[in-house]
């Protein structure tokens, strides 16, 4: 894939059960401004847009050079499914903007884990493979392994949430093979690999494609709860931002 055609869009909405979370004050910025602010510092980009039905989260992704895609509220609901979102921002973007991305950059909203290098690393291990679908930024967890996830069975008892008869498991994490969970901060798309709907990828997010090369990184944080916004500061801090 020779110089393609790269956009980033941020999505987010406005119905949550943590008011606001979005744009709530980190070190005296909107949360979402962080992401917002390394993805343009991509230097591979040309366009940036933002996708929400709350003014906003447009206003602050406007406010530093991200052009406004007003979503549907339909899209926006607590049971929308992000492939919808993502579908209709696609279809604005070439219909109302004359642009036809070959890579996606989808930062999310609510997350200020992010640096631009991780961006520009996960869009260059997509131009040398031309076959992948997507690479996602992934954490190392074998804390939280499969292997050691339960379930609740019809007669109210802890059972094992996979099958592991046929599998020689360690109860020591070091043990288990290494475990890995995608993050929530960045995903790039490789638009050309798949089909419009983005229908055809591994679930729960058919948008990565089946080729999802893995990116792994140390840390990600996507804020749900109030503690989250403590804790995204002072990765921050870590990282040298200051009010």
């Amino acid at each position: 894939m020779e110089n393609p055609n790269i956009s980033i869009l941020i999505t987010g909405r406005g119905n949550n059960t943590l008011p606001d979370k979005n744009v709530r004050k980190i070190l005296g910025k909107p949360l979402l401004t962080y992401a917002a602010e390394e993805g343009r510092k991509v230097k591979s980009a040309s366009s940036f847009f933002v996708s929400s039905e709350d003014e906003k989260i447009l206003k602050a992704a406007n406010s530093v050079g991200y052009t406004k895609i007003n979503r549907p509220k339909s899209l926006a609901l607590p049971t929308s499914n992000h492939v919808d979102c993502l579908i209709h921002a696609v279809d604005v973007i070439k219909k109302q903007h004359g642009i036809d991305p070959d890579i996606l950059v989808v930062l999310l909203a609510n997350c200020a884990t992010v640096e631009s290098e991780w961006i520009q690393s996960s869009i260059d291990m997509l131009i040398q493979n031309q076959d992948a679908t997507s690479v996602i930024p992934v954490q190392k967890n074998n804390d939280h392994h499969p292997y050691r996830a339960k379930r609740i069975d019809e007669d109210g008892y802890l059972n094992t949430f996979v099958d592991l008869t046929k599998r020689k498991v360690s109860s020591n994490r070091q043990g288990m093979e290494s475990n890995y969970f995608a993050c929530h901060n960045f995903w790039v798309l490789n638009l050309r690999n798949m089909k419009e709907d983005l229908s055809e990828g591994q679930l729960p997010w058919p948008f990565m494609g089946n080729k999802i090369l893995p990116y792994v990184v140390d840390y990600s944080l996507d804020v749900h709860h109030e503690e989250d916004l403590y804790l995204t500061e002072a990765w921050l801090k870590r990282r040298g931002k200051k009010k």
